[in-house]
C-alpha cells in the first residue's frame, strides 16, 4: 500500500485493501482466542485453589463457547481454494416432486438466507421465481462476506426431503428433490469472452406476489448460452438493462468455473448440455418421517435436530466436507 502508484488501480487497489482486511481479521481472531483460554486457564486455578464448584458451569459454558471459535478458526484455515475469499451467488431449483419439491426448495432458501445471517454475510435476491401454488420454482441470491464461496462450494448438489406430504390428503410420505447451483461472484472485474451469437436472450414481466411486487414492464431477463443450455435469469433489479447486467455477470462466473473444471482454455470449446450439471446423486438427505435426521452422503455427517439444520445450522457439513478435502 506504501508502494507509488498503488491508488492508480483503484480496482486492483481494492482488491488488495479486501486481502488485508481478511488477513487482519483472522489475526485478531487468533490472537482473541489464545488470550481466551489463557484466562480461562488462570480461572481454572482460581477455581482449584479456591474450591469454588459453583464456578465449575460458567467454565465450562466459556470453554464451548471458545472451543466452537477454534472450529471456526480451524475451518477458516482450510479455505484455501483459489476462488474461496469471493463472494458467491447461490441458486435454487426445484426439482423431482411438484408442489413438494417447490415448497422444499423455498424451505432450502431460507435455510441459507438463516445461514448468512448467523455468518454475518449480507444477501441480495437477484431472482425470485414464485409463481406457483406453494413454494418456489427457482431463486438466486447474492451473498457478500468474507469467504462466503468457500464456505458455500461444498452445498452444490442434490439435495433430497423425505416427509409425510401437506399436500397430499391421504397423508402420505412424498420424496422431493431441489439443486443447489454455488459460483463465485467474479464481480465487474471478470472479463471474458462470450460470443453474442451463443446467447438467446428474453425480456419478461417479473412475477411476484401482487401489488407493487409485480412490474408493469417486460423489465426481467432470462440468458440461454446455447452451446451449453445453461439459463439465466434476472428480475430483481431496477432495470432491464440492469437485470441484464446482472445476469451476464452470473452467466460469465458459471461458464469460467465450468472451463475450469473441464481444463478448457477457451469458453468456446464448452459443448454439450450442462443447464442440468449438479443433478445426479444426492449429496445430503434430510429425512424427517418416520425419523428426524439430516446426512451427507460425501462425509457421513450427521445430525437428528433436523430443525437446527433447517434455521441455519449447517456448519457441521460444511466443516466435514472441508476436512475431508484437505485431507486428499
Amino acid at each position: 500500500m506504501t508502494e507509488e502508484g498503488f491508488w492508480d488501480k483503484p480496482d486492483e487497489a481494492q482488491n488488495v485493501l479486501k486481502e488485508k482486511k481478511r488477513l487482519e481479521n483472522r489475526v485478531s481472531e487468533y490472537e482473541a482466542l489464545a488470550e481466551g483460554f489463557e484466562d480461562l486457564g488462570e480461572l481454572i486455578e482460581i477455581a482449584e485453589e479456591l474450591e469454588e464448584k459453583e464456578s465449575v458451569k460458567g467454565i465450562e459454558k466459556t470453554f464451548n463457547e471458545l472451543r466452537e471459535k477454534l472450529e471456526n478458526l480451524k475451518m477458516e484455515t482450510l479455505l484455501n481454494g483459489k476462488y474461496d475469499s469471493y463472494d458467491a451467488i447461490l441458486s435454487i431449483h426445484a426439482g423431482t416432486g411438484g408442489v413438494d419439491a417447490m415448497d422444499w426448495a423455498e424451505m432450502l432458501e431460507r435455510m441459507y438466507l438463516r445461514y448468512c445471517e448467523r455468518k454475518g454475510f449480507k444477501t441480495k435476491l437477484l431472482d425470485l421465481q414464485d409463481d406457483t401454488a406453494a413454494g418456489i420454482k427457482s431463486c438466486t441470491i447474492q451473498i457478500t462476506g468474507d469467504n462466503a464461496f468457500g464456505y458455500l462450494k461444498s452445498e452444490q448438489g442434490v439435495h433430497r426431503l423425505v416427509r409425510i406430504s401437506p399436500f397430499n390428503s391421504m397423508g402420505k410420505r412424498q420424496t422431493s428433490f431441489a439443486a443447489v447451483d454455488v459460483v463465485p461472484d467474479m464481480g465487474d472485474n471478470l472479463t471474458v469472452d462470450i460470443n453474442q451469437a451463443d446467447l438467446k436472450i428474453d425480456t419478461y414481466r417479473s412475477s411476484g406476489a401482487g401489488g407493487q411486487s409485480v412490474n408493469t414492464t417486460d423489465s426481467a431477463v432470462r440468458i440461454t448460452h446455447l452451446p451449453t443450455g445453461i439459463v439465466v435469469t434476472c428480475q430483481n433489479e431496477r432495470s432491464q438493462i440492469r437485470n441484464r447486467e446482472v445476469a451476464m455477470k452470473i452467466l460469465a462466473s458459471k461458464l469460467m468455473q465450468i472451463a475450469e473444471q473441464e481444463h478448457k482454455d477457451n469458453l468456446n470449446d464448452l459443448r454439450g448440455d450442462m443447464s442440468m450439471a449438479t443433478w445426479g446423486a444426492q449429496i445430503r438427505n434430510y429425512v424427517f418421517q418416520p425419523y428426524t435426521m439430516v446426512k451427507d452422503t460425501r462425509t457421513g455427517a450427521e445430525v437428528t435436530n433436523v430443525e437446527s439444520v433447517m434455521d441455519g445450522n449447517i456448519d457441521v457439513f460444511i466443516r466435514a466436507k472441508l476436512s475431508k478435502d484437505a485431507s486428499l
